[in-house]
């Protein structure tokens, strides 16, 4: 028994048939708040494609500052540096992040990991030798 791979779809519709979509006609596809969004910054979504394809065609990798552009088909297979307020963070771009932002690819704040207290973290230890 042979197990098929599912296939992803969006709403529908396949990798393929997204990516010839316009800008504009995968924004009637999403929900409101990025609808909204796209339909706004569409110019410069449609500017930063563009120029990344030309970086792609140098072979240069793609990097950016803008954390606040919409994920659209054109994008699926590319790896993006996103800017995080201190190092370009590499994002392989799937399926699953159409619709979203680049910043929520990049945290900028990282994660605390509390260990052992050390001597003088708390009363008890504060008169201890600290040989």
């Amino acid at each position: 028994m042979e197990l098929k791979k599912k296939e992803f779809t969006y709403k529908g519709k396949t990798i393929e048939e997204l990516k010839t979509l316009d800008v504009r006609e995968f924004a009637k596809m999403v929900k409101s708040r990025q609808r909204r969004t796209m339909l706004r910054t569409f110019q410069e979504i449609e500017k930063f494609i563009n120029r990344s394809k030309v970086k792609l065609e140098k072979g240069n990798r793609i990097k950016t500052h803008q954390r606040d552009l919409v994920v659209v088909p054109q994008m699926i297979g590319w790896t993006i540096g996103i800017y995080n307020g201190q190092k370009f963070v590499p994002v392989e771009v799937t399926g699953e992040m159409l619709g979203h932002k680049f910043g929520e690819f990049a945290p900028t704040r990282a994660r605390i990991m509390h260990g052992k207290l050390g001597v003088g973290a708390t009363k008890g230890t504060k008169h201890k030798s600290k040989k």
